[in-house]
């Protein structure tokens, strides 16, 4: 603690003598004569924080195993972002050199942030889409004469193999292959259930702004009372009690799960569009379209849901982090996606206990991660398009 402190001591007078150089050198120019010292200081803090950062990288290729296990997933962390910016900066440079006009001007008016969202996205729903084909084994083959709890990596001085890089499970599935079809199952479940919720939301919103009188009180009451209750703690409870009923009925508790996501999350969706819509029917083309009369699903579909596209639009996206999110998060509970159909959020949980063996073995504790960091990584794909639309929809220059 004490050198701690002596640290934060040992910055603040370098970040003094930062400012009074530049000020002494510059001759009073205004960027060092006006910058507050905790500019100066974030400054010098930064520098800091990246030297340490470069030492950490250095002790990760140690060949100490011991030095270099401490800073294994460090060394990772960091190699992995600098191929994501690469990746993402050679794909927004070959968008603004190929594809059509409009296309070539979207990427060059497009953050280095936004084009790696959109790659990722791609990547995503080709692996989505494509599952059954790039899978090595399906998502629940038991591999004969294959070892369980094989380590990532393919190396075997580790207990790893070469035929399966990402390791295999506690009872002999490929990782590499659930990962896959996690993608086509997770992914692909949370779309579906966005696009149900959108649909229910948004008709019901536009239709309380629209008509207004007491469809609006009774539907804005009974979102209220929905939106009362913490969502995740109400699908859980929903769920728990489908899982009873389901076996009953016949009908596989993925359906309920996304009726139930949907039904909940339609209320956020019902709330933009009830205040987006509220905004645009009191314009005059909304008036002059019902002097014509023109009937409700004109003005809807005609008038209103043009008009209001691109808030919508980024609200789905959020939408879709939320929903991809409680997914993940029931499955890990074990109300979700039911084996054997592989799902990221199982993956974690059944893969949980690894993490344990990441002071000895940290390729052993990265079985667990790799699931945990295919939904991160959607996740802030996702976040940095939606940003990037809600900064050009709101006219902001970049």
């Amino acid at each position: 603690m004490i050198w701690f402190a002596v640290g934060l001591i040992v910055i603040a007078a370098v970040a003094w003598g930062f400012r009074f150089a530049g000020q002494a050198a510059t001759r009073q120019a205004p960027y060092f004569r006006d910058m507050p010292f905790g500019v100066a200081y974030g400054y010098i803090l930064a520098v800091v924080a990246l030297v340490w950062l470069v030492w950490a990288y250095v002790q990760g290729h140690s060949a100490d195993p011991l030095v270099a296990n401490k800073f294994f997933f460090l060394r990772i962390a960091v190699e992995g972002f600098i191929i994501c910016a690469t990746v993402a900066w050679l794909f927004r440079l070959a968008g603004r050199s190929i594809g059509t006009a409009w296309s070539r001007k979207m990427f060059r008016a497009m953050p280095l942030t936004a084009a790696f969202g959109i790659l990722m996205i791609l990547i995503y729903a080709f692996v989505a889409i494509f599952a059954p084909w790039l899978a090595p084994y399906g998502q629940e083959q038991i591999i004969p004469g294959v070892a369980a709890n094989i380590v990532p990596g393919g190396d075997p001085a580790l207990g790893g193999d070469p035929a399966f890089p990402f390791g295999t499970d506690q009872i002999g599935r490929d990782i590499l292959s659930r990962l896959i079809y996690g993608a086509q199952n997770t992914v692909g479940i949370a779309f579906a259930t966005t696009l149900l919720a959108f649909f229910l939301g948004g008709t019901f919103g536009f239709l309380a702004a629209t008509l207004g009188g007491w469809l609006d009180q009774v539907l804005s009451r009974a979102v209220d009372v929905l939106m009362a209750i913490p969502s995740l703690i109400f699908a859980l409870l929903l769920m728990t009690i489908a899982s009873v009923w389901a076996p009953r009925v016949g009908i596989p508790l993925t359906v309920f799960m996304v009726l139930i996501i949907a039904v909940i999350d339609s209320t956020r969706v019902f709330r933009l569009a009830r205040a987006v819509g509220q905004n645009i029917v009191v314009m005059d083309y909304i008036e002059a379209a019902k002097l014509r009369g023109e009937g409700m699903g004109y003005l809807v579909f005609k008038e209103i849901l043009p008009n209001a596209t691109a808030p919508l639009l980024a609200e789905f996206g959020l939408r879709f982090c939320f929903v991809f999110l409680t997914i993940a998060a029931l499955s890990f509970l074990g109300v979700g996606i039911q084996p054997p159909l592989a799902d990221w959020g199982t993956m974690v949980r059944d893969l949980g206990s690894f993490v344990n063996y990441a002071q000895f073995a940290p390729l052993a504790a990265t079985a667990p991660l790799l699931a945990a960091g295919a939904i991160a990584m959607l996740t802030v794909a996702v976040n940095f398009v939606v940003d990037w639309m809600l900064q050009r929809s709101s006219g902001l220059k970049e």
